[in-house]
């Protein structure tokens, strides 16, 4: 048996498109390894472009962009050997491939094979996959490299450990959903036990449009011991030590609860949109209502007090409950707070309007314009500060269409975007217990809009209980309407939830991005055709 080995895991927040500074990000933490005595360490998939690249894949530069980085960071690869992910041109083909790279040579290249086509995926859009295992010899031992969906595939580890792997590098972009880990790491044992062999998992960590990755890197031992596991939600490495078994020096990190892992998915969805978008800060309509309570949180907690600032837009309908309830919690959180009546504009529009309404009944219209003026508003302060406007809406609302294009769903990322109504009280009861911000009345009163006299949300939709256990099996489990019928929803809220989710598409195709959290949000998972005769009901 050779020596032992040190081998560092590192995840990285890197930025999309961004080689040079990525390539940097990289030389230096190799640097840190090496100096720590380690031999080896090893990068996540595609970590010269980061992940996902899309349609800057299909950039002519790209392969001499990949080259250059490349021989930059042959020097470091004299002291310590890097495995790392990036696109490579190959015989007019595209490959998503991994790499093992010591003492200035290339001792080896994978190109994936098993390439992901759904969800938020769809790399055969860009790819072509690979055929065959890539096993490395480095000082004496042997490394089968995989990429990220290789692993949930019954094949290329096979393959590695057939042609003489001692051991499994999987380098992975695998974005966040709840419940995710654990599915991780079931999986990886599972195939553990069944090679013989340990795997190193390592993920990129950070957030990308509407994805999140969670980082949270693991080592697992030839039979199926988690050896060590990585922080979540930011960059982290570990050395590990590989002689007759695989072990770490470093403790294990304590369990996080789901509803904690949820809120620090949202954090850094929102932290990274921002800062890697150069916005200044963000501003956000603060109504008094859950929504914004919660979207304030995190935005604060995102990226501090100093750059948020929130906004009171009363209206004749808005309570003084409300208006009491959003300036305490502007206080308590130290954010930036300001209350500009929406009645003068209202008023104007109503008027210029006038002889197109003359004769027409009050409806939706009305309270859609108190929406409209407040979007324009936002966007104003918006264009003036250069804060982006932070939406609030929730997963329910935009599933049904209960929101206002051009109104409440102005602007340019969304926090609770895939955060169902149910969960948006959890996480701010959650939120509670790390300080308390969120004034408790805020969770314990009704939910409303507030845009007509005694207005409540479930005056025209159902419960939010039930209405949420309707959306989660017609839009993440695709059950049809009889089904959802059979496991005990009555037919007439079945048939209308269904329609008001299909009808409603449109005003989501118009809707800003936001955090992606469930197994489907509506965006890259969900893509359903605006016209379309398509009847939900059977």
């Amino acid at each position: 048996m050779p020596e032992s080995m040190r081998i560092t895991l590192s995840q990285l927040n890197f930025v999309v498109g961004d080689i040079a500074g990525n390539t940097e990000k990289m030389i230096a933490a190799a640097r840190q390894a090496a100096d720590q005595g380690s031999e080896l360490i090893v990068f996540s998939e595609l970590a010269l472009t980061g992940y996902p690249p899309e349609d800057l894949l299909l950039r002519p530069s790209l392969q001499l962009r990949v080259e250059a980085a490349l021989q930059q960071l042959l020097p470091v690869s004299q002291d310590i050997a890097l495995a790392l992910g990036f696109p490579w041109q190959e015989q007019g083909r595209l490959l998503n491939c991994a790499a093992l790279y010591y003492q200035g040579e290339c001792l080896g290249r994978y190109a994936k094979q098993c390439l992901p086509n759904y969800q938020v995926f769809d790399e055969k859009r860009y790819f072509a996959a690979g055929d065959q295992p890539c096993v490395v010899t480095l000082k004496g031992r042997r490394f089968g490299l995989t990429v990220c969906e290789d692993i949930w595939h019954q094949g290329p580890a096979e393959q590695s450990v057939a042609a003489g792997a001692e051991m499994i590098l999987n380098l992975n972009a695998s974005p966040f959903h709840q419940e995710k880990q654990q599915q991780r790491i079931e999986l990886i044992q599972q195939h553990v036990r069944a090679l013989n062999v340990p795997l190193l998992y390592v993920n990129q960590v950070g957030g990308q449009d509407e994805l999140v990755f969670d980082g949270r890197s693991f080592a697992v031992a030839a039979d199926g011991t988690l050896v060590h596991q990585l922080a979540a939600y930011q960059p982290d490495s570990a050395q590990l030590l590989w002689d007759t078994q695989l072990s770490c020096p470093l403790p294990p990190l304590s369990a996080t609860s789901e509803l904690a892992s949820l809120y620090d998915a949202l954090v850094l969805g929102v932290r990274d949109y921002v800062n890697k978008n150069g916005f200044k800060g963000v501003v956000l309509g603060l109504s008094g209502g859950i929504d914004s309570a919660l979207t304030l949180a995190i935005a604060a907690d995102a990226i501090g007090p100093e750059r948020v600032k929130a906004i009171m837009m009363p209206f004749a309908y808005t309570s003084d409950m409300s208006k009491a309830d959003a300036a305490e919690q502007a206080e308590r959180m130290g954010v930036a707070y300001e209350s500009v009546s929406i009645e003068p504009m209202y008023n104007a529009f109503m008027a210029a309007l006038a002889p197109q309404f003359d004769g027409l009944p009050r409806d939706t219209t009305e309270e859609n314009l108190q929406a409209r003026c407040r979007g324009v508003l936002l966007m104003a302060v918006s264009n003036k500060t250069g804060y982006m406007v932070l939406t609030t809406g929730n997963k329910s609302e935009m599933a049904v269409g209960y929101a206002t294009l051009y109104g409440d769903m102005v602007g340019g990322y969304s926090a609770l975007k895939d955060v169902y109504k149910t969960r948006v009280f959890e996480l701010a009861e959650y939120r509670n217990t790390l300080g308390y911000t969120i004034p408790q009345r805020v969770i314990d009163r009704p939910p409303s809009a507030e845009l007509a006299p005694d207005q409540k949300d479930e005056d025209s939709l159902p419960p939010y209980d039930v209405l949420d256990a309707i959306l989660e099996r017609y839009i993440e489990q695709d059950m049809s309407a009889d089904s959802i019928i059979a496991a005990g929803f009555e037919r007439a809220d079945v048939l209308r939830v269904l329609r008001l989710v299909d009808i409603n598409e449109y005003k989501r195709r118009q809707a800003p991005i936001g955090v992606r959290v469930t197994q489907r949000g509506f965006g890259r998972d969900r893509r359903y055709p605006v016209t379309n005769g398509w009847q939900a009901g059977i």
